[in-house]
Formats: C-alpha cells, structure tokens, sequence
C-alpha cells in the first residue's frame, strides 16, 4: 500500500459510522465472548501465537464476528484478505488463490482470507474454496449469522474449528458504550458529551446483545441533538428512546419491575386469562428479556398448573422451549405466545405439584421405613438368598393389568399423596383410580 492507498484509507475510516470506527484493534481492547476469547482459552492462544487455522465463527449481528477477524488481520504476519459472500464470487476468489500461491511459493508468507456472510456463497463457490483450504494454500475466516451446520458445507466444516458467538451481556454493551463517548480518536472523545446513566442502561438494554445497533443508536443521539447553552450534548433516556424508536418502559431486569411483571405472566396464565397472559408477555418481550427464561416459566406453569389436566400442555410448552432456541427472535415471539395461550387456557390442576411436596415433606420430616422386601431389586445372588422379590406380584399377569399390592413402605402405609383433581383428563385418571380401588373389595 503507497501513502496515498493509506491517506485515502485514513479518509474513509474517518468518514466511516462509529460502529466501523471503533472494531477493536487488538485483543485487549475486545470486549464480550469470554468462553472462547478469555485469557488462556484455545483462541486466544491461537491469536497471540500467530498460529490461526481455518475459523467459522457465527453468532447473532453485531456479536462481534468481524471485529475478531480485524483482531486476527492486526495480530497476524500473514497477509490478510478479506471478502464479502455478497458482494464477491469466484473471480475475487481466484485472484486471491493466484496471489496466495505465489506470496507463499516466493516469500513463504501465508494467507488469511476472511469471507464475510459466508452462508451466502452457493454450494459451486464453497467447493472452489475447499481444495485450497484443503492444502493450506489458505487459511480460511468464515462468518456467518445462520447455524453453519445447515448454510456450509461439511466438507468446509469438517476442515474448520467452529467458534459460537453470544449475544454480547448488557455489561459488555455498556463498556463500549463508554468506551465510544471517551475515545478521542475513533469516538467522541473531543465532543463535550454528557452521557446520562439511564441513557446507558436503556440503550444496552435494548440492543438485545447487539453491539452494532447500541453504538448506531449512540451516534444518532450525538449527531441530531442540539448542544446546550455551555455547548454541551445532553444524551438523556428520552432522546435515547427516539433515536431507537421504541419508547421506554419501566423494566428493569435487576429490580422490581421484573419480578412484578414475570409474577403477573405465572399468574395470569395460573388464572386462565389468555389475553392477560398475552400482555405481559409482550411487556417481556418489547423489553429484551432473555426468550429461554420466558419459555422456562412456561414449561414450569405447565407442569404446576396445569399438569395431568392437560398433559399435552407440557408437550406444547416444552416444544415451544426447544423451538425459540432453533428459531431465534423476533419469531420466537410467535412461539412463546402460542405456548402461554395454551397453558393459560388449558384446565388447571396443581395435584402433582402438591403430591411431590408433601411426599418431600414427610421424607424430611416422618420415619419412612424400608422399602417392602417383594419390591426390592432381585438382580444380585445376596438379595435372593434373603427373597428380595419373592412375593412379588406381577400386574401383567392379572386381568386388567393390575393386582393388589402394597408399594409404600409400612410406616406409610395408607398415606395419599396424589389427589386427582375434576378437571380436564385429571377426571378419567381419578375415574380409573377409583374404579381400581373399588375392585380390591
């Protein structure tokens, strides 16, 4: 690169949007995905040693998969090159190959070759990279947003270490936050600011583990409001609300509002309210709360509330659990509502929740007794000799596939943890107790 390549590439980055202007340069200034990049990890290893081998990294927008590649591109001795899956096809990549060969025929000098949204090269283009990757002629970086177990080819895969990156904590958002308004040279260091601390919180929140969009979000708060009387910018919560376009409400994931609103979700769906149910998990929703926690208290509702009254419930909500995770958001909204609506309007009954509780109870607070010598496992010679299982009866072998026995140890015999309930299926399942007991007489 002459200097006029190198002024004009000062140009750009200077004219560049602050997202752009401030990708980490090195390791250390790298913020968030601790789990492959804390000091020690493999990666990191990798990257201080300058010993990369071929990487897919994928993970949410704005998790910080380029700005790793622009680590690597500054850490590295290698020649790095990078292309766009969108932009690019197998001309860019042909010439980068013919380049390659001879940077490392001549000068022993190898090259990285990052290729953003990778899953976007056809199936013919990933196979042109393969022979080359294959013989180390490159080094591949690929990044993607989509699972690369479904968008790349396995034969690509097979070649590569798979590096998942997570939704940057709100934590992680608000040191690049900061970091943006004191830089000088790559932020608004010179720029009199005045951050507001709810400002902060409010754009992290929201960002929902996208770095991109908080600093997008910051930028547009500097550049469109105006300066006060001492010629300061005020970055308030209300001018942060506007620039993103969604307006503030007040959830707060370490204090009251949460709780609040995560207790008013159980017991609307507890309540059998479905359009209740339906709001507050809206509120959840439109305030970034985390989709796993939400399908967790939709699974645990459909086992304590509802349980054997409706048993597919726990299907549904279960399914629904798996599914965001696959899915993703926003469509996962689709899901946990579909989930919470039929738990809130399926029939309730909490007979199993109370059961295993008194069951715990007595354990922890009866003398429980042994274990009735006919149920005891008969698997081993030093259990028959003293007739484990003897007189065991087997139900399999009576009519209707049952016969009477005791099961509970003597000192609880007679005891009755499970009372079904009237509603929904719980009533055929009481039904058939009943029936069974009345058969003993």
């Amino acid at each position: 690169m002459d200097m006029f390549e190198l002024q004009a590439q000062k140009n750009l980055l200077k004219d560049a949007p602050l997202a752009e202007r401030l990708k980490p340069r090195s390791l250390e200034e790298y913020v968030g995905q601790e789990h492959i990049l804390g000091k020690g990890k493999l990666l990191w290893r990798a990257i201080k040693a300058d010993k990369i081998t071929s990487l897919i990294l994928y993970g949410p927008p704005g998790t910080g998969k380029t700005s790793l590649a622009k680590v690597i591109a500054n850490s590295t001795k290698s020649n790095f090159v990078r292309l766009n899956a969108v932009t690019d096809g197998l001309k860019e990549l042909r010439e980068v190959v013919a380049k390659a060969k001879n940077d490392l025929g001549m000068y022993n000098t190898k090259t990285i070759l990052f290729i953003d949204e990778i899953h976007r090269f056809n199936k013919a283009q990933q196979d042109a990279l393969l022979p080359f990757v294959e013989k180390g002629i490159l080094i591949l970086i690929g990044a993607t947003t989509e699972n690369p177990y479904y968008e790349i080819n396995n034969a690509l895969i097979s070649r590569s270490m798979l590096f998942k990156l997570e939704p940057l904590k709100e934590e992680h958002i608000e040191m690049i936050l900061k970091r943006a308004v004191a830089d000088k040279d790559a932020g608004f260091g010179n720029t009199s600011i005045c951050m507001k601390k709810e400002a902060i919180s409010y754009i992290a929140n929201m960002a929902n583990g996208d770095a991109r969009r908080a600093l997008n979000a910051l930028e547009l708060s500097v550049l469109t409001t105006d300066r006060d009387e001492h010629g300061i910018i005020n970055v308030t919560l209300e001018v942060a609300e506007e620039c993103l376009q969604k307006k503030h409400i007040q959830y707060d994931k370490n204090r009251d509002e949460h709780y609040d609103v995560i207790s008013a979700f159980i017991k609307s769906m507890r309540g059998s309210d479905p359009d209740a149910t339906v709001h507050y998990l809206a509120r959840m929703i439109y305030a970034g709360e985390d989709p796993k926690f939400i399908a967790r208290r939709i699974v645990i509702a459909a086992s304590e509330d509802v349980g054997n009254a409706d048993p597919i419930a726990m299907i549904v909500a279960n399914n629904a659990a798996q599914a965001v995770q696959f899915v993703g958001m926003p469509e996962g909204r689709i899901i946990l509502s579909q989930a919470a609506i039929y738990v809130a309007s399926a029939p309730k009954s909490n007979s199993s929740y109370v059961a295993i509780n008194t069951a715990l109870k007595d354990i922890g607070e009866k003398k429980i007794g042994s274990v009735p010598i006919y149920l005891k496992d008969q698997n081993y010679s030093g259990e028959k000799k003293l007739g484990s299982g003897a007189e065991y009866l087997y139900p399999h072998s009576y009519e209707g596939n049952y016969v009477k026995q005791q099961y509970l140890p003597d000192a609880l015999f007679g005891t009755s943890y499970y009372n079904a309930s009237e509603n929904g299926y719980e009533k055929k399942i009481k039904a058939r107790l009943i029936k069974l007991k009345d058969s003993e007489k």
